[in-house]
């Protein structure tokens, strides 16, 4: 074979490069319009709180961003991989089912709900200009795509589902169906999208229609199973066989706002009358630490874990959100973060490490295994989303435990995908995992903190709003309502 001239060989090769960088030149805008990649970082000293916000948001933003399931997109569960029988050991400790206990979560499994959460943290990544917007629509058509083609049930996905094959993972030898919870939790990240990628391109224009698909076929009214509640799950193989209606007052108030705001197939108020807003238990107005907790029937758990607070109101803005019966909803958040953080002051079980800058009970990862943690159910456990995702609440409260968690403890809880999972310092354990329910309302809490991004894109969608009429409530964002 007879070489090329060595000039006319490097002419050759910075021809090629000129080409390439030209296409680059050319592409950028087009396609990837912005960075495709988050670089991690370690313990940066002198940061300020706004500093301070921004880095631990972005890096916790990489778990959905670099660590999702890389054929369909969806969040990952977690970031380790755990048998199924742990998730249930604040239930029963003697779970003894061995078929079930075999089956693993990681590797390929897929949180519906934990997905709804790392849509609307991306969308906070292309506002913040992480990510290129176009890159992130992408992403966004990915997950969409797979899903249309995925189990689903009356248009309800189940809770966990194979990222690679679109198959359910059961949680239960009942539960393997249809989870009408984790799907509101997914609607709720998917609804935003739309709201926030408005542009008239091809990509964004067909990113909106197949929101617009899954948001039309899902059958909320289907989970009444014709009484005045809805169920939780339903499977074809065993109908509601689970028998597990969705109470409260809890994490589940999403759940009836989505199902009252659909316009297809949505549920009468008097579904909503019938579970915890029509009892006697939805109130509580009783006095823990100088604080009136004013819903939640907890005499002795005090409100319970602290998620409680933070799933609905991702997108849900709870300031001015009244309802009916008068309730606060901005108060109660408050109000609940603030006895759990008076409990851990407290701390009647005398677990080292807590502390005024060191509390925040919610479910997660500890030494034995997942847990809803909450005063009355607490392992000396903390769990990092459970202070920080309360920062709309309690800015104060939760930046003194954020900079306690990344200056004090960074060293054994900080890492490239944010602040692990949870920690003891009490019996010296600190989780290498991350969980998909807990990153997603660091980014997005402290987003609606700083500029109430995600809370204006949902509340102004005008389902939402007949949606929260229709169930009574009362929000300066309602037309007519203020």
């Amino acid at each position: 074979m007879k070489r090329l001239p060595l000039f006319i060989l490097c002419l050759c090769i910075c021809f090629a490069a000129s080409a390439q960088s030209s296409l680059r030149s050319l592409t950028k805008g087009k396609y990837a319009d912005g960075p495709d990649s988050i670089t991690p970082v370690g313990i940066i000293k002198g940061l300020s709180d706004e500093q301070l916000l921004e880095t631990v948001q972005k890096q916790t933003f990489r778990f959905f961003w670099h660590g999702a399931h890389p054929y369909s997109g969806l969040a990952l569960e977690r970031s380790n991989s755990v048998k199924a029988e742990h998730y249930w050991d604040y239930i029963n400790e003697a779970w003894d089912e061995p078929n079930f206990s075999k089956t693993e979560f990681g590797k390929d499994a897929g949180a519906i709900g934990g997905t709804g959460f790392g849509i609307m943290s991306t969308i906070v990544a292309v506002e913040r200009g992480w990510i290129g917007r176009d890159t992130a629509v992408r992403r966004l058509i990915q997950i969409a795509d797979f899903l249309i083609n995925a189990d689903c049930y009356h248009g309800i996905y189940p809770h966990f589902m194979n990222g690679r094959t679109g198959k359910t993972i059961k949680f239960d030898r009942l539960d393997d169906g249809a989870d009408i919870v984790e799907t509101s939790y997914l609607l709720m990240g998917f609804l935003c999208a739309r709201e926030y990628f408005t542009k008239d391109t091809p990509r964004e224009i067909y990113l909106r229609k197949r929101i617009n698909q899954m948001w039309g076929a899902a059958n909320w009214n289907w989970h009444t199973n014709g009484e005045n509640k809805l169920y939780w799950h339903w499977s074809p193989n065993n109908g509601f066989d689970m028998n597990f209606p969705v109470w409260g007052y809890n994490e589940c108030l999403i759940t009836y706002i989505m199902a009252a705001s659909s316009p297809y197939k949505g549920i009468k108020k008097s579904v909503y009358d019938g579970t915890w807003a029509g009892s006697t238990g939805f109130k509580n107005g009783k006095e823990y630490y100088g604080y009136i907790l004013p819903l939640g029937n907890y005499d002795k758990d005090k409100g319970g874990p602290l998620f409680f607070e933070q799933y609905t109101f991702q997108g849900i803005d709870p300031n001015g959100l009244k309802d009916s019966l008068g309730n606060d909803y901005f108060l109660q958040g408050k109000h609940h973060t603030l006895i759990n953080r008076a409990y851990c002051i407290e701390n009647p079980k005398q677990f080292k490490g807590y502390s005024d800058k060191c509390w925040g009970l919610t479910a997660g990862d500890s030494y034995k295994g997942y847990v809803a943690h909450s005063p009355e159910n607490d392992r000396g456990v903390i769990q990092p989303t459970a202070a920080i995702s309360s920062m709309p609440y309690t800015p104060k409260e939760s930046m003194e435990a954020l900079r306690y968690f990344y200056y004090e403890l960074g060293n054994k809880i900080w890492s490239n995908y944010g602040f692990v999972d949870g920690f003891s310092i009490h019996h010296n354990w600190y989780a290498k995992s991350h969980l998909a329910i807990d990153q997603g309302p660091i980014v997005v809490m402290l987003e609606n903190y700083r500029t109430g991004l995600l809370w204006k894109l949902f509340m102004k969608i005008p389902d939402v709003q007949n949606g929260l009429k229709k169930l009574g409530f009362a929000s300066p964002y309602i037309k007519g309502n203020n």
